[in-house]
């Protein structure tokens, strides 16, 4: 069973109304005037990063992906909950866990502690809670048809830098991209109250827009010519593919003028599925859209 098979069974459960029908990232429960925000992601060794990395880049990127989710609902963080493998790197995996809450303003809440498994693989979770001071709080859903398809900051810059992390020759900067992603929390608060939809891009660009159509019920359109890559790079599709992004991905109507940097790289139109071209060329999708776990 792949995540999606899994997703789509866990539907037939008893679903709360703010889990949304599990076809967002986090869950949005009405709080007084406001909403809370709660969303979990766990991250493993040798699945999102290398054995080989520093366990105080590991406690970073677990809060920081946590908190991009956050910000892709233009909520504010409120604290965290950890849970975490007890192994020889611990102490190292508490340091970076200090640094990255400090860095974020976000407070501790609690957590759990476990023994790694036989195989020693080491597996982090964290629970984020955020504030949501805009209503209605973004989706994935939502998404019209004549809206622009927008993405903040570059993509591919992590997935260059994890093969640098690999042995391959790079800059620094893009290793540090997949080291220590940056939740777009300010980007996020500033978007909210504009855009109809709204995710961040955790599995690569393409796939995570094809998500966003079928949320919202529509087709996808991305000019690859479009899509904002860093100086270093030049693989399109490569980039595209790649994931650890962590930039915000949004719907905005015609004519939307973004509060934030930004780059409008396509848009939505009736229909289903995700469609590519290269200044208007067709493109025929690659056989891989992003990264989907399996077993």
């Amino acid at each position: 069973m792949n995540e999606a098979e899994f997703i789509a069974a866990l539907r037939a459960l008893p679903l709360h109304l703010g889990a949304r029908g599990l076809l967002d990232d986090a869950a949005v429960l009405p709080f007084g005037g406001e909403s809370l925000v709660l969303t979990h992601d766990m991250i493993a060794e040798d699945v999102h990063f290398l054995g080989s990395d520093d366990r105080a880049n590991v406690a970073w990127k677990l809060v920081a992906v946590n908190l991009s989710d956050l910000a892709a609902k233009g909520a504010e963080p409120v604290g965290v909950l950890i849970g975490a493998s007890l192994t020889r790197s611990a102490r190292d995996f508490v340091t970076g866990l200090h640094v990255a809450l400090a860095h974020f303003d976000t407070p501790l809440l609690g957590g759990d502690t476990i023994a790694p498994g036989e195989n020693g693989c080491e597996v982090f979770s964290c629970t984020a809670l955020g504030r949501a001071t805009h209503l209605p709080v973004p989706s994935r859903a939502g998404a019209k048809p004549g809206d622009g398809l927008w993405v903040t900051g570059t993509i591919g810059d992590a997935g260059a830098g994890l093969a640098i992390a690999r042995g391959a020759q790079g800059p620094a900067e893009l290793l540090e991209r997949y080291l220590r992603p940056t939740p777009r929390l300010a980007e996020g608060r500033a978007l909210a109250p504009h855009v109809h939809a709204m995710m961040d891009v955790s599995d690569g660009l393409l796939i995570d827009a094809s998500r966003m159509a079928q949320a919202s019920g529509l087709a996808a359109e991305i000019d690859l010519s479009l899509v904002p890559l860093s100086p270093h790079l030049s693989d399109v599709m490569a980039a595209a593919t790649a994931g650890d992004d962590y930039e915000l991905l949004f719907a905005a109507p015609p004519g939307f003028e973004p509060p934030v940097p930004a780059t409008r790289i396509g848009g939505f139109i009736d229909g289903a599925g995700l469609r590519l071209s290269d200044k208007g060329a067709p493109v025929p999708l690659p056989p891989r859209l992003g990264y989907l776990h399996e077993r």
